[in-house]
């Protein structure tokens, strides 16, 4: 039998991609390494003002016109906002081929997961998302109902303990370690505690409740106990990308770990120097540990700065250089030369409020907006003066702080009315509905929200209820809800409960009844953007409005409001002037934590943040004469954070009066 004959093949020709965007020059050398980086874990160390979204927004770019399939990057980050304007970017250099890659933060994704793999826990995908109030509510209901609210020492509040869960679950700590570390004075409550812990999540299995750190504490669970998700997912998502990753808590980055147990194609951006929301359970060690998690990380620094001009950087990069642990990096920029920044040197508190004041008014003239001024503060305390002083010379500002919108009462109210709509067995919400009817008290309230949660239609309870002082408000409430269910658009329902509820409103909050309507207003102009009740539900409790409209719109000034502002809600923004309050030692850092080496270094990274925000001028401000409520008035010192640093690249200024 003769041999077959053979036919050789040339070797195969592989293309380079052709790229539309020309990326060598539109991004400065370090972003294009970043940005063209291939397979493999990459930690990107990204200083501030670096243009660090630019470099996120052209490496999802060059992926798709590299050839992956959008479907199969996920972006990360910490706000829904921040995820589609990176998308919105993308797409727009690419004719839209990136409009199917995946972003959002952290908890709208494990949402999504959880709505379509949960079943495999015996998470039900119609779960209703608890906000914080929410969740302490069901503390309250638990803990009245273990006996916890009468025992003879007083027990924690239903805040207090709110927190030290959430803190437990973002930290990934039993909750008595927690309280031997840092809440020893409830550790005689440990016990309950735990007790109120276990019937606090019995409570939302019960119902398909689960609350914020749920979402995390029960993708993580998915991830890392159902192989065959995992696999899927991580096969979906070949390439991951992690935005503002030194805020990430244990949690997250676990998540992001197992999300890439088929590949290390993870891009993990951030700064150490910006890790400062420790508070609510982030975790500097992520961002150090990295490299760990991931052998074999390439790391590219971000230093070209387009912010602020050198001299303020030259301050910044002398803050930080004395950290006790930190990745080097030395920021620099192109920008001409500025002013050195200043160290105002007050004798008192109120010089210090009368100097800002000042040189506000004088800016202002020089042709500087108020919008683009601010003034930062390590507490929110700290302004109080100021803010006394600011309306003595009729300058109009905004302090950002204070409650949430979402946090407000009248938000709450409307938006428990849809939530019984869209879950029934929802007796949280039940309890908060009935509250607001004249006539109906705590006890009756609980006894009919567990009565409604059973029945298979709420509405004909209500109807049913006669004989009562409240039976008439009882069968306006099941009317409302028939009409809402009988409605498929989310601005037509909203505006149903607003009509019903709008009597409530005037007559619960007499005093500010018009802010309160302009809040609610500006809740439908909201609900108008999404096509389903769940997914505007799911939307209000993962990513809230961040402010009252009626609070930050109080006063009308067609140039615009000067800023104040504690430097956590800074991060992320910058102005062309930005004051440093109480840059003292005992204030900044506190007192608190200058026995604790982790806060104290939380704390000089904080000062390096408020520092960045500013683009043009910086004011570190001090006062020379402190009170304390032991000693009276006492002399300060500058905060240990400015020690070292030479009076050419911090000019002392010392006020005196005319």
């Amino acid at each position: 039998m003769s041999r077959p004959g053979t036919y050789v093949l040339r070797p195969q020709q592989t293309r380079e991609p052709r790229y539309r965007i020309r990326y060598d020059e539109l991004l400065n050398p370090a972003q294009l390494d970043a940005v063209t980086a291939g397979d493999g874990p990459v930690l990107v160390i990204a200083g501030a003002g670096s243009g660090k979204t630019r470099t996120l927004v052209f490496r999802v770019a060059r992926l798709v016109e590299s050839g992956v399939e959008p479907h199969a990057i996920l972006l990360l980050t910490f706000t829904r906002k921040a995820a589609a304007e990176m998308l919105r970017r993308a797409s727009t250099l690419l004719d839209g081929r990136c409009d199917d890659v995946a972003g959002g933060t952290f908890h709208s994704f494990a949402n999504i997961v959880l709505r379509r793999h949960g079943k495999a826990l015996g998470i039900d995908s119609g779960f209703t998302i608890l906000d914080r109030g929410d969740s302490e509510d069901v503390i309250n209901l638990v803990r009245a109902r273990l006996g916890f609210d009468k025992k003879e020492k007083r027990f924690p509040r239903k805040q207090t303990i709110a927190s030290l869960f959430s803190m437990a679950a973002n930290k990934s700590r039993p909750l008595v370690d927690l309280l031997e570390d840092s809440h020893g004075h409830l550790l005689e409550h440990a016990d309950d505690l735990v007790a109120l812990r276990a019937g606090y999540e019995e409570y939302k299995a019960e119902r398909f409740l689960l609350d914020y750190d749920d979402l995390l504490l029960v993708l993580h669970r998915l991830l890392e106990t159902q192989e065959q998700v995992r696999d899927e997912l991580s096969r979906r998502y070949r390439y991951v990308m992690v935005d503002e990753y030194q805020d990430t808590n244990p949690l997250q980055a676990s998540i992001v770990r197992l999300l890439a147990s088929q590949h290390d194609n993870v891009m993990a951006v951030g700064d150490d120097a910006q890790s400062i929301y420790a508070f609510r359970g982030a975790s500097f060690r992520n961002i150090m540990d990295f490299p760990d998690l991931f052998p074999g990380t390439r790391m590219i620094a971000l230093e070209e700065n387009y912010r602020s001009t050198q001299p303020i950087l030259d301050v910044t990069n002398q803050i930080i250089a004395h950290a006790r642990e930190r990745y080097s990096k030395t920021l620099y920029t192109r920008r001409g030369d500025g002013d050195a920044p200043l160290l105002i040197a007050a004798e008192g508190e109120n010089f210090q409020s009368r100097f800002i004041c000042q040189r506000v008014l004088e800016l202002r003239e020089e042709g500087v907006p108020l919008p683009e001024i601010a003034v930062l503060f390590r507490s929110s305390f700290h302004s109080f003066d100021l803010e006394l002083e600011l309306t003595r010379h009729d300058i109009p500002f905004v302090k950002r702080g204070g409650f949430k919108f979402i946090e407000t009462a009248h938000v709450k109210d409307a938006l428990a009315h849809l939530r019984v709509v869209a879950n029934p067995r929802d007796a949280v919400s039940w309890h908060r509905v009935l509250l607001i009817l004249e006539g109906v008290g705590p006890r009756r309230a609980q006894a009919l929200a567990t009565e409604l949660t059973s029945a298979p239609d709420a509405a004909e309870v209500l109807d049913a209820e006669t004989g009562r002082a409240y039976s008439t408000a009882l069968r306006a409430l099941a009317g409302l809800l028939r009409n809402v269910r009988a409605s498929r658009s989310p601005e037509d329902q909203l505006n149903q409960v607003l009509q019903y509820y709008e009597p409530h409103l005037q007559r619960l909050h007499r005093d500010d009844y018009p802010k309160r309507a302009k809040d609610l207003e500006h809740m439908v102009s909201i609900a108008a953007r999404y096509k389903s009740l769940d997914s505007l539900l799911a939307d209000m409790a993962l990513e809230p409005p961040a402010d009252s409209v009626g609070d930050v719109m109080a006063v009308d000034e067609p140039e615009g409001l000067l800023t104040l502002s504690t430097i956590h809600s800074a991060k992320g923004l910058e102005w062309h002037s930005v004051f440093i309050l109480w840059a003292v030692d005992g204030r900044f850092p506190s007192l608190q934590s200058m026995h604790d080496d982790e806060q104290l270094e939380e704390e000089r990274r904080l000062l390096y943040v408020a520092a960045t925000r500013a683009k043009q001028n910086l004011y570190i401000c001090y006062p020379i004469n402190m009170y304390d409520r032991a000693a009276g008035m006492v002399l300060s010192k500058p905060s240990r954070f400015l020690e070292g640093i030479s009076a050419d690249v911090l000019r002392p200024m010392q006020l005196v009066e005319s």
